[in-house]
């Protein structure tokens, strides 16, 4: 069963499936992870797209990384 990425719990191991989409609900989880500067940018969203990241916990890595920060 697909994953509601609309209002299922989130966690770093929740994984990325073909119906991924970036609701208010990843948002939030990444704004809590990352911090309130938080953005879906260009870039970003196109390295989700390229297949790289398997879970949210690479989301949260990568956009640290990007952004020269730790986790808050």
């Amino acid at each position: 069963m697909p994953l509601d990425w609309h209002k299922a719990p989130l966690s770093h191991a929740t994984a990325l499936d073909t119906g991924y989409k970036n609701t208010q609900n990843v948002r939030r989880f990444m704004r809590l992870h990352c911090g309130a500067e938080f953005k879906f940018d260009r870039a970003f969203m196109a390295w989700i797209a390229s297949g790289q990241p398997r879970t949210l916990g690479d989301m949260v890595e990568h956009w640290l990384q990007q952004h020269g920060r730790s986790q808050p």
